[in-house]
């Protein structure tokens, strides 16, 4: 009986030990440092540990490491992968992975753009009723057309615009043939017949669809690589107003614009930048990709914002923090600006995703002037510490003044940018 009362009383006391222990300071730190630490060359990370541990690199090739009181620095020296060791006591109780990245920086933009989407062949956006002798109906309807189908051929034909189909229409029709149409589904390749029709009394032949080949919009710049002029923009897909489907892009461009108005965001209503195409839609550069993530492409040549024309470095997502920040925007003109903000929460990805940053305008200007985020705004770089963070890409329709934002490591990578690319070694 004894030996099992000091057995259970033994067990208790460990217990209440290791809870003791998980509100022990020090054993917190020490568990908060990850397993994995990411930097660029030439930054650094600073861990607090003020646990009685001791660390150093395996080599000093690639990182150094210095500890001051309560804190850990990792500097980043060189690009490549290292590992660092935590000692207790002289034994190693923990390994870091550190893979330092090579100095990479981008241009910041804000400026405002137009941009002009060309579809993958004709967009179906609803259907359109025949009147008949026997009756209403949509012929694209009976062949099992949905909306948001693209056709991308008629009878083995490539179909890139509007105007490429009517001809097709009328001389199937007045030969009583049915077209050959293929048509993409998401990530499907149908093929289906479709016989036009007429209306009572008329002489042209109808599909029975409402069909679009291009879309427009305004939006603002993110940034782009000095070097290779591939840019970021809009901070999310472009989707279809009426299908509300992203829209597939066969290719695009986008061009300089000027706000010319500001409709200004309350509870309830986002707001939105008026804005038009200037310099006889002047073309800076194409549109390759519509992706969650913006729009990208490359320019024809640099652009300046006139605030922040130089390069500057960016911040992975683990590496953004809450507190004070800016966005660089377009209000009035072509006037790029600054406005303080503060990042209300980030969330470190280890894999894409959208909404990794929740932002509130804290400039009262902006705030008066739109209310805080309005639509056209999307894209706008997010600035912290001197480093590209983020952009703009939603705004809260509850509250116009706070909205979402997006990590610029995913934009980078989708705009084909390699931060993670290893520096190529001297032969």
């Amino acid at each position: 009986m004894r030996r099992e009362i000091l057995r259970v009383t033994t067990g208790i006391l460990l217990l209440v030990s290791l809870l003791a222990l998980n509100f022990f300071k020090p054993f917190q730190e020490f568990l908060s440092v990850p397993q994995q630490l990411t930097m660029f060359q030439g930054s650094q990370a600073t861990l607090s540990v003020s646990a009685p541990v001791s660390v150093k690199p395996v080599s000093d090739d690639t990182v150094s490491v210095f500890k001051q009181q309560n804190h850990i620095t990792v500097q980043g020296k060189q690009p490549g992968s290292q590992e660092v060791v935590f000692e207790l006591a002289g034994l190693p109780i923990k390994r870091v992975g550190v893979n330092v990245l090579k100095d990479f920086k981008v241009v910041p933009g804000g400026q405002s753009i137009g941009v002009k989407l060309n579809t993958l062949g004709v967009l179906v956006v609803g259907y359109h009723q025949v009147d008949t002798d026997k009756g209403k109906v949509s012929p694209g309807e009976l062949a099992g057309i949905q909306v948001g189908d693209i056709i991308t051929k008629i009878n083995g034909n490539k179909i890139e615009k509007m105007s490429d189909v009517a001809p097709y229409v009328q001389t199937a029709g007045e030969k009583g043939k049915a077209l050959e149409l293929e048509i993409k589904r998401e990530k499907e390749k149908i093929k289906t017949q479709l016989m036009p029709l007429q209306n009572k009394g008329e002489s042209n032949y109808k599909l029975g669809l409402y069909i679009r080949d291009s879309a427009a919009g305004i939006g603002t710049m993110t940034f782009y690589e000095p070097k290779s002029k591939k840019y970021g923009a809009l901070g999310h897909v472009i989707s279809d107003m009426d299908t509300k489907k992203p829209i597939i892009v066969e290719d695009g461009q986008i061009v300089r614009s000027t706000v010319t108005s500001i409709e200004k965001g309350k509870g309830g209503d986002p707001g939105e930048k008026h804005a038009t195409f200037t310099r006889e839609h002047e073309v800076i550069g194409n549109i390759t990709r519509n992706s969650p993530f913006g729009i990208f492409g490359r320019l024809n040549n640099g652009i300046e914002n006139g605030v922040m024309d130089k390069a500057i470095p960016v911040a992975l997502s683990h590496q953004v923090k809450e507190g004070p920040a800016q966005i660089l925007t377009v209000v009035e003109n072509d006037e790029v600006e600054l406005f303080d903000i503060e990042i209300v929460s980030t969330i470190p990805q280890k894999f894409p995703a959208t909404k990794g940053i929740v932002i509130k305008v804290t400039d009262k200007r902006l705030l008066e002037k739109t209310g805080g985020i309005v639509q056209g705004m999307s894209g706008s770089p997010i600035i912290q510490d001197g480093k590209l963070v983020g952009a703009v890409t939603h705004v809260f329709v509850n509250d116009p003044s706070s909205g979402y934002g997006v990590h610029i490591e995913w934009m980078l990578n989708e705009a084909g940018i390699n931060i993670y690319e290893k520096k190529e070694k001297a032969s």
